[in-house]
Formats: structure tokens, C-alpha cells, sequence
């Protein structure tokens, strides 16, 4: 078990070394997951992560070191490694670290039932069920059915007398269906996590859940590609948030602003986005995954990226903060203790207008309505703004109305034109999270919330796949 204690000795010892600053992290995350593929139990796995983590502070020179036992020996032997990386990294030059006042806090994440607790034949029977009944439907082929379940706990003290607990545990299930119609393969899937015990899991109705993915999928089997063009699109919440986070968001991290790879460069005070737009990242809402706390142990309050259009600035580490000339905005994150903190997003999101999602249809006499169930990922470019994305089946507007679904939908552009082509923002804000993935960035993945209201924006690249 981790422990406050175990990170105060901890801290003392590397004081006493000579470190001007430090930071303990310790770390405990049980990880559970359960693959069913076309009726096969594929994988049952467990696994379980504990360890400490040291980051000290000399002359400016900072060293990460980490061990995975937290016998007395190994954690002092960790020590002494982080403090020599310091004094070599402070031979090379200054590196600057923003010193932040202190917090004593605990965050905890209440549920009913602990996911591991619960007996795991009651798991396996419920993914092998909604396997099963999947494959069974007609015009489906194949299926994969996932249940994850985590609990993740972090314990982070600091020189400056910071000490926060934060305990989070969340559960999930996945479904992805392969239907087939003639000689056309179509793949749709989609996942509901949930922040909370297995209590999530046991009050929803999985079976439908697969239902409505299998359906799309034979649906979209049958349905058209859409013809290539330009289009004046309506986008839902799960693919706003997926522009966001990774077209946007990642160009805000203050890393690459400051390695000069961000469109965002620069650019604090002017316009990047339609004025009906605000941008935020918040550690805390509702939907998203809970980061009070980064792993510097500096509090995550609501960024405000881009206000009414406006870039206001940039998401940041202790380090990044400096070289930018901004506070720490608490987005300094790692994966777990073997890794040293990256900037990274927390819950990303737009903020909502005051329409209703059916006004944005009306007057567009020819476009698309963007949907991200079934969305298959992309490539992005923060340096200079572009993207392009698979994005589920969807469906083609005429006058006012969403009315023929399309498949292999691919949409492509520059991030600041789209977005400064948004003219509606709808009043149905979304936010979710996954316990099946994350962000990832520099080898490392974390949890991560993101998306926003439904909104039209005037132009995007649209292909058919």
C-alpha cells in the first residue's frame, strides 16, 4: 500500500542530498480487462502497477528517477540516481522550475462497489453474453466486446509542502461489430465509461447498448460513400471533441509551443477561432476524467484557452510556465511513475452555445452531419494546423433535414479555418471519457476528457473512404 508517510521519508532524504526542490509521487493502479471476440474468451488479464517516483532540483538541473519496490533500499537507491541526474543536468544549462504555493487536500471518487471486488465469472458471463447475442444478429459477421475496469491512486509531496491523494476509479464496457453486405466490410464501434464502481455496469443495459452498434453497422454496410467535396457540416459532441483535443489541444500544449512545433505560436491575443467559440480545459467536470491534481502536484483549475474567439494562452508545466511567462495551469501529467510529467490535457472542451441542436439543420440546404460513433482516429499536424479523420457513418443533410447515411467518412482540413467557420453552437454540451485508452504523446497514454456542444461550422473537407 502507498502512503503519505513513505513520500515525507522519501522527501527528507532527497533535502538532505542537496535538492532545492523535489517532488514524490507514489502510485497504485489495478488495471482488469475482459476481451470476448466472436464468442471466444480471447483475454482475462490483471495487472497492477506500484511504485515511487523522485524529481529533484539543483541550480535549476532537474533529474527523475523511479523504482517499482518500495523496500527501504531500492527507494534510497532511487534517490541517489535521481540526485545525480540533477547535478549532471545542471552542468548543461539552467532549466527553470516555478515554485507554487502550497495544498493539502484528498480527492476520492465515491462508488458502491469496488470493480475488482466483484466475482469474476459475473464479469466474463455478462461480456460473453453481450458477445454472443452480437454475432447472432443478421449481417453481422463478427464482434469484440471489452470490459475494463481501474482503480488508479496517486499520493504527490513536495518540498513547498504540498500533499495530495487522489483515488479514481472507473469502469467501462467497448463493443465493435463487423457486418458485411455483399462484398462491403463495415466496422462500427463505440464505448460508455463511466467515473465510479461497478454499480455503472450493473444498472445499464449492455445488450441494447450492442444492439444499437450492431445495427449501424449492418445499416452502414448497405449505405453509399459520400461524394467528395467541400461541405457545410453539423458536427456532433464525440466529434467536436475529437477535433478539440487532437487538432487544437494538442497545438496549445506548452512543450511544443515552446519547441516551436504549434500553429499557436505567438498568437496570444489574436483571433483563431469563430467569436461564438470559448475553449477550456478543466481538471473537474462532469463527464470527464477527474484530475484535481497534476502530477507536480500544482492544482488543475479551469484554463481558459481561447476566450470568445480570442487565444488567450497555453496549457503548462512548472517548467514550460517559465519559458512561457505564464502560471502553471496544473497540465503537467504522466502515465505512472516510470515516467517523467509531459505536458498534457486534462478534460478539453467548447464550451456551449444557446441554440437547439435541430436549428442547426435548418437552412442548409445541402451538407453532412458529422457523427463519431464508429470514428476510427486520424493524423494531425500542430505545427501547422491540419488533420484528417475517419469519422463514423453519418449522414447526408438536404433541405434542413439529416436524411442518408454515408460510410467511410473522412474529413480533412486546417483546425484555426474550420473553426473560424463555426456559426452555431448548440446549448447540449457532452463531455466523455474512456477507460479503455487515452491520449497519447511521448510514449506515454493517459486518461483524458473531451468534447463540447454540437456546432455547424460553413466548411470542411469531406471524402469518402
Amino acid at each position: 500500500m502507498i502512503d503519505v508517510d513513505t513520500a515525507h521519508w522519501v522527501l527528507e532524504e532527497v533535502l538532505k542530498r542537496g535538492a532545492e526542490h523535489a517532488i514524490i509521487r507514489l502510485q497504485e493502479r489495478v488495471y482488469e480487462t475482459i476481451i470476448y471476440d466472436t464468442g471466444i474468451l480471447r483475454s482475462y488479464t490483471v495487472s497492477k502497477v506500484v511504485g515511487l517516483g523522485v524529481r529533484a532540483v539543483i541550480k535549476g538541473g532537474t533529474g527523475y528517477a523511479y523504482v517499482t519496490s518500495l523496500n527501504r533500499e531500492s527507494v534510497l537507491k532511487a534517490v541517489d540516481r535521481a540526485i545525480t541526474l540533477t547535478k549532471v543536468a545542471s552542468q548543461y544549462g539552467k532549466k527553470s522550475f516555478t515554485p507554487t504555493a502550497p495544498v493539502k487536500d484528498k480527492y476520492r471518487v465515491e462508488f458502491k462497489t469496488d470493480p475488482h471486488t466483484v466475482e469474476p465469472k459475473l464479469k466474463a458471463d455478462l461480456v460473453k453474453d453481450v458477445n454472443t447475442n452480437s454475432i447472432k444478429r443478421a449481417g453481422i459477421v463478427s464482434a469484440v466486446t471489452r470490459l475494463g475496469l481501474e482503480r488508479d491512486r496517486r499520493v504527490i509531496v513536495t518540498s513547498e509542502g504540498t500533499v495530495v491523494e487522489v483515488d479514481v476509479v472507473g469502469v467501462g464496457l467497448a463493443h465493435m461489430a463487423v457486418a458485411r453486405y455483399g462484398a462491403v466490410i463495415e466496422r462500427v464501434g463505440d464505448r460508455e465509461s463511466y467515473i465510479g464502481g461497478y454499480e455503472h455496469i450493473e444498472k445499464r443495459d449492455w445488450n441494447a447498448f450492442a444492439e444499437e452498434i450492431d445495427k449501424l453497422a449492418v445499416k452502414a454496410s448497405q449505405s453509399k460513400t459520400p461524394s467528395p467535396g467541400t461541405y457545410i457540416a453539423v458536427v456532433d459532441n464525440e466529434v467536436v471533441g475529437l477535433l478539440l483535443h487532437e487538432a487544437f489541444g494538442h497545438a496549445s500544449e506548452g512543450d511544443g509551443v515552446v519547441a516551436g512545433a504549434s500553429i499557436l505560436k505567438n498568437r496570444v491575443g489574436e483571433r483563431v477561432t469563430s467569436e461564438l467559440m470559448t475553449i477550456v480545459d478543466a481538471g473537474l467536470v462532469e463527464g470527464g476524467y477527474p484530475v484535481p491534481y497534476d502530477d507536480e502536484g500544482v492544482q488543475k483549475m479551469r484554463t481558459v484557452i481561447v476566450e470568445k474567439g480570442i487565444l488567450k494562452g497555453y496549457l503548462t508545466s512548472r517548467d514550460t510556465s517559465q519559458e512561457l511567462n505564464l502560471k502553471p495551469t496544473g497540465n503537467a501529467r504522466a502515465q505512472d511513475v516510470s515516467f517523467d510529467t509531459l505536458v498534457r490535457q486534462t478534460n478539453y472542451y467548447a464550451e456551449p452555445g444557446d441554440w437547439k441542436v435541430e436549428e442547426l439543420f435548418e437552412g442548409v440546404s445541402h451538407g453532412i452531419y458529422l457523427r463519431g460513433r464508429g470514428a476510427m482516429g486520424g493524423q494531425v499536424n500542430p505545427s501547422v494546423g491540419t488533420f484528417t479523420f475517419s469519422i463514423g457513418p453519418s449522414y447526408i443533410i438536404r433541405n434542413g433535414e439529416p436524411v442518408e447515411l454515408v460510410r467511410g467518412v473522412v474529413v480533412s482540413g486546417n483546425i484555426l479555418e474550420t473553426l473560424k467557420e463555426v456559426d452555431a453552437l448548440a446549448n447540449d454540451l457532452k463531455i466523455t471519457t474512456s477507460v479503455f485508452g487515452g491520449c497519447g504523446k511521448g510514449g506515454q497514454t493517459v486518461r483524458v476528457g473531451d468534447g463540447g456542444p454540437h456546432i455547424r461550422t460553413r466548411r470542411i473537407v469531406v471524402g469518402g473512404g
